[in-house]
């Protein structure tokens, strides 16, 4: 897990001695450490976990991740994210504020969509469109906004693993997991596999190879990118909640 950033507190005025340019440079990381740690503010209500990822997110050059079992938080509508809510409340007590928890996902994904955001790629499982347990239309919304948003957004890339794709030259996942790169040279490349209950964060080189040799295998059985957000428009108008389209590809 990445350092946390340190607080910078800067004063209305330019001290005397201090350039113009100088001072605009403090004023910049101070607001660059400022909007880092904007997940403290949230505190656990935003969960835990989530709170992990917004850390690391801060710092991130790329993020690539594989989903087998959801849609990407930081992409999901908020009726999608409501339908979550419910589904994860009917296996016990939920362990952060729901409201919180939407407010921040927002945040992460202003974050990520900044001018000079992270590279950001999504491997998306077929299998998550077949059998996520939520409302039909509240499905087709969610797919019809992840198709816009990559046409809309350049540094987001979704990839589409179809169902009866084969994968060859390596072993299949048998987590989601994501992976990190950072601007700073001291930083290395990062590993984080979700768990039901965790997330596991691998930073041994060794351990982060073995993944991103796995992404690299799941990437070659994708469609295209163009392909990906073409399919997912055409189940997003398709009727009811698309499953006969999807069986046609």
């Amino acid at each position: 897990m990445r350092s946390p950033s340190s607080a910078i507190e800067v004063s209305p005025g330019r001290p005397s001695g201090v350039s113009p340019d100088k001072w605009q440079e403090v004023i910049r990381i101070a607001r660059d450490a400022a909007e880092k740690g904007w997940w403290d503010s949230f505190g656990d209500a935003m969960g835990a976990r989530q709170r992990l990822y917004a850390d690391i997110e801060s710092g991130a050059k790329t993020i690539r991740e594989y989903h087998q079992t959801a849609m990407p938080g930081i992409l999901q509508t908020p009726e999608f994210t409501w339908s979550l809510v419910q589904l994860t409340r009917a296996e016990g007590t939920i362990d952060y504020v729901p409201e919180r928890m939407a407010e921040a996902r927002l945040q992460r994904r202003r974050q990520i969509l900044r001018p000079g955001g992270p590279a950001y790629e999504i491997i998306l499982d077929e299998i998550v469109i077949r059998r996520i347990g939520v409302p039909p239309d509240v499905l087709i919304a969610q797919l019809r906004h992840l198709a816009d948003t990559a046409r809309a957004e350049p540094n987001i890339t979704i990839r589409l693993l179809p169902i009866d794709a084969r994968i060859s030259g390596g072993l299949l996942p048998k987590s989601p997991f994501f992976l990190y790169t950072f601007a700073d040279a001291e930083d290395l490349p990062m590993a984080v596999v979700d768990t039901v209950t965790t997330d596991l964060v691998h930073t041994e080189p060794s351990e982060v190879l073995r993944y991103t040799r796995r992404y690299d295998h799941l990437r070659q059985a994708c469609l295209s990118p163009e392909d990906s957000v073409a399919l997912l428009t055409e189940l997003a108008d398709a009727p009811l909640s698309g499953q006969d389209l999807l069986h046609d590809h």
